[in-house]
Parts: C-alpha cells; structure tokens; sequence
C-alpha cells in the first residue's frame, strides 16, 4: 500500500511554488517600503495562548484546532492563525522598549481542522503584518492602502475591499443587549450552533454562513447605529482617509470577523474568480489584545493574507513572470563551447536549464516543449561555423540567429 499525504495537508508543487514565490516577494517589498521588518515565530506554540485571545466560543478553538499534549504533559498547539504569537514575541521580548511604534510581518505555515475546499486546506499558508504601538485612524488607512497597492502590484484586478466597525468595550455591551433580543426572537430559525453560543457572544451569528441564519438574521440591528462618539470619530477618519487616498471600499455592517480580539476597524477583502469562498485577506484592528495578554496598553491593528488564494488568481502570470530558456547544444564540442555562454546568462539572472540529452534536434525540440521552455537555444555544426546560436520563440514559432554575445544585450528584458 503506498503512502499518500494526509488529507489537507497537500503538496506545493513547482508549478504552484512559483505563484507562493512571487506573493512573497511582492508582499516583502511592499511591506518594508512601508517600514516594516519580518518576523519568524514558532509553528507551535501554548494552547491558553490561542483559547484566551482568539476566544473560548470561537469554531477556531472549539473545533478546528491541532491540539495535543506534549511528552511533559503540557497542552500545545499547531498555530492556526498568526496575530497572537506575534503579540506573544512583541511581550515577551520587551519589544514595546524599543521604537513607540513596531511594525511587523511574517509569513508561513497555519493549521486548522476544516473541510477543505478550494484554496483553503488543513495546512495553509498566510502573509500577515501588524502594527503595534498606534492608535491613529490614519494608521488603519494607511494599512488598507499597503494592502490594496499589494494586490494591485501582484495584478488582482478585482480586489473589493468591505471595511466596518465593531466599537470598543465602551459601545459594544449595549449593542450586544439589543443583538441578543433580537436573536432570542428568532431562536427557531438558528442552527443549533447559534442557538448554544448566542448568550456567550451574540455576534458569532451576524459570521455564521448557514443559509438559514444568514436569512433570520438579515434584520439585525448593526453595531454600526450603536457606536459611541469616539468610536464614531475613529471610523469617520479611516473613511475619509481612504477617501482621500482613492482607495475604493464598502461599509459591510454585517461582518464582524470571527476572532474575538478584534476591535473598531474591520476589514475584509474579496476577489473574482473564487467562488463562494473568495476572501483573500482580512484583519482589524486590536487594541486590547496585548494588555490582555500580560504586556502594556498597545493598541494594535494587523492583516492576514491567504497565500493559496491569492496563489490561484496570479497562476497564469506567475508561469509567465520567469520564463524558463532551453540550451540544446549538438556535439561535444557545442557542448564545450555552451557552458560559458549558458553561465553568462545564469549571471544575468535568465532560468536555463542545459539540455545534455540525446536524440535528434527535432525530439530534443520536444523535450524542451514538454519541460515548458520559452525560448530554446541551440548550437550546432552550422552555428558553430557562422559563430552564432539559434534562438527560437517557443510560442511564436519564430527563430533567428544571434551571436552569443548579443543574446544578454537584446533578451534579457524578455527573459528575465
């Protein structure tokens, strides 16, 4: 019996890694000409520290998390999502002593116990930043725009971002009061899901996707009618610099994110081409978390982007961003004579693979075909007595001649 993956646990393989690479790349550009330095946190970390930030009645720690007992008894679990061990490094490493403001992003594995579907499995991969230390509404309008310019450079053309508010500990108890009297006169047309959780934390039923909820609750009051003056201000300001910005959005009064951390600005972004499940990134901002967790009053705001997502939206350009060039060389001495030529242009950043095959030029043509080639080159006899290489246009079907030297001078545009 052979042995295969586990379920949801799938393999990256070099046709997608390229896609992965160009996310990363971009993301890491992006973000640290906005200021910010990676940061490379434990794939596993305590339980409490999921189940007291994420929150007891979340799916999250109820249902869908890697949680088992070490050798020495202790209680430890797969990271399912990345904010709370970056607020744990940011404590326990007295970062806060440092600059007033701490900018940060990672990248890496997550896991979770759900169904999967497209582009999201039991192991996935997330891009996330974090802004520590500013509680300024132009921050939360600034991180909406790092975001939004991140997708535009990566070419997601559709990108919609949907923004909201959640209030603070001041406004959200009396909204939670006419959430939950709205909800108790719709208990028959609640899954039994919402109907256990209702009490603990009425909002996990305006996030619930059950067809059925989504409809009893389609006349709930909003959180936005209920906010406080300050919370007001704060999410007119983020508005207004969007506005100012030309960052299009939608206020979605509905979406209240599924971790209870969070706080005031919520936002989500979704993308053509998905389907139902078509969030690539979302986030907020939260500003408790960190004193909650042992460390000083921090007010907090951060992101998460689904890496396998955003992955299936760029595939057409990622197989087009490195195109791959064919060195065929005929003879052992077009062989002798390619290796300088196929190293200059490995220098110059081109992606050749030397063809050291053997078999006719038309089936080592194949080859090339097959193995994905853009351009193929080939040295012969007739080119090793003019001194030039045939250079051949995969797609076209168009071919010249040109000498060694000239190939960087006149394709590295194109193949690089």
């Amino acid at each position: 019996m052979s042995i295969t993956a586990i379920r949801g646990f799938n393999d990256i393989l070099p046709t997608q890694s390229e896609a992965f690479r160009l996310i990363e790349e971009e993301a890491r550009r992006v973000f640290t000409s906005y200021g910010y330095s990676e940061i490379r946190i434990p794939v596993m970390e305590k339980t409490a520290l999921f189940s007291r930030s994420i929150g007891e009645t979340t799916d999250i720690v109820e249902k869908e998390m890697y949680t088992f007992t070490d050798r020495r008894g202790d209680s430890v679990t797969l990271r399912p999502e990345g904010t709370a061990p970056v607020v744990r490094a940011f404590i326990e490493n007295r970062l806060y002593n440092g600059l007033p403001v701490t900018k940060l992003f990672y990248t890496g594995s997550m896991f979770r116990y759900e169904r999967p579907q497209k582009g999201r499995y039991r192991q996935f991969y997330q891009i996330g930043a974090e802004v520590l230390g500013e509680a300024s509404p132009k921050v939360d309008a600034e991180v909406l725009e790092m975001l939004m310019g991140l997708f535009k450079g990566l070419g997601v053309s559709e990108a919609t971002l949907e923004i909201n508010s959640l209030g603070d500990a001041r406004c959200r108890p009396a909204y939670r009061k006419r959430l939950l009297g709205f909800l108790e006169s719709k208990k028959a047309k609640l899954c039994n899901n919402c109907v256990r959780r209702i009490n603990e934390n009425p909002l996990r039923a305006l996030d619930c996707k059950n067809p059925g909820c989504v409809e009893a609750t389609s006349g709930a009051p909003t959180i936005i009618d209920s906010l406080c003056d300050e919370c007001r201000g704060h999410f007119e300001s983020v508005k207004a610099s969007l506005e100012t910005m030309g960052i299009e959005y939608r206020v979605n009064p509905r979406m209240v994110r599924g971790l209870d951390y969070y706080s005031r600005t919520s936002f989500e972004i979704t993308a053509a081409g998905l389907g139902s499940q078509n969030a690539v990134a979302a986030g907020g901002r939260y500003d408790t978390l960190v004193k909650e967790l042992g460390g000083p009053d921090t007010p907090c705001i951060g992101f998460a982007i689904g890496v396998e997502r955003v992955a299936l939206l760029i595939k057409e350009r990622a197989q087009k961003s490195s195109p791959l060039v064919v060195f065929i060389a005929m003879g052992t001495e077009a062989e002798k004579r390619s290796l300088n030529i196929i190293k200059t242009l490995r220098e110059k950043k081109m992606k050749v693979v030397a063809d050291y095959g053997t078999g006719s030029l038309k089936s080592r043509m194949k080859r090339a075909h097959r193995m994905g080639a853009a351009f193929t080159i080939i040295l012969g006899e007739d080119e090793l007595k003019e001194g030039v290489v045939t250079v051949k246009d995969m797609e076209k079907g168009v071919q010249e001649k040109l000498s060694p030297e000239s190939i960087v001078e006149r394709r590295i545009s194109q193949w690089a």
